[in-house]
């Protein structure tokens, strides 16, 4: 698709290699320094074997592109512009807990790197109505790169803890992580789930029918 396919020209060097089979998988950029680069635009999930398995001889880099400005295209069956429109949803590098849920504790694995490359993109939607009875029959054809914005690093679990808000009480529910960091108590539980199973925080015990959490000392 568009989106893979710019992200991987963005950021490949002009000695790499790209599409590579290593250890039986197809490997989306390798570098000269035994480094393995592997974009991937949306689920982690299927993910999860072949990054567990790569990891355990080489350096591995998962890069993810996240939408911090969307434009939705939509285009008739010629291709032509309909109608263009931005999407009042902003993305961040939150977000990523949401995919990250697949292998939360392969952030500490030392040969993963996770680098979140927050982007404006197009979203090209087609109209099917067979499909996408949601968009009411318009269907998401492809993503397209229009400019990276920043980038985020996250080499340890450490890093990932960053995400948390610095006025959190020492001991907190994911009602309170939400309320601070403005998401959705979905997103919210999505990052504790995530932090607690790469050490990060521990839960200590229950408020009602919420666990409360703490960080995990040093």
């Amino acid at each position: 698709k568009s989106l893979h396919a710019s992200v991987k020209a963005w950021y490949a060097r002009p000695q790499d290699s790209v599409e590579m089979k290593v250890d039986g998988y197809v490997v989306d950029i390798v570098r000269d320094d035994d480094l393995l680069v592997e974009i991937q635009t949306r689920s982690f999930a299927p993910l999860k074997r072949k990054l567990g398995d790569l990891t355990q001889t080489r350096s591995v880099r998962l890069v993810h592109p996240i939408p911090t400005e969307k434009w939705i295209v939509k285009v008739d069956d010629a291709g032509e512009v309909v109608s263009r429109r931005k999407s009042p949803k902003r993305g961040s590098a939150l977000d990523v807990f949401g995919e990250l849920v697949s292998f939360p504790e392969l952030v500490a694995h030392p040969n993963l790197t996770l680098e979140l490359v927050l982007t404006r993109e197009d979203e090209v939607r087609r109209f099917d109505g067979t499909k996408a009875w949601r968009r009411k029959g318009w269907v998401v054809e492809e993503r397209r790169l229009l400019e990276v914005v920043d980038l985020v690093v996250i080499e340890s679990p450490a890093a990932l803890g960053g995400f948390l808000p610095s006025d959190l009480q020492p001991e907190f529910t994911t009602a309170e992580i939400a309320g601070i960091l403005r998401c959705s108590r979905r997103l919210a539980q999505q990052v504790a789930y995530c932090l607690r199973k790469a050490d990060v925080i521990e839960s200590v015990g229950k408020s009602g029918n919420a666990i409360v959490y703490a960080r995990v000392s040093d």
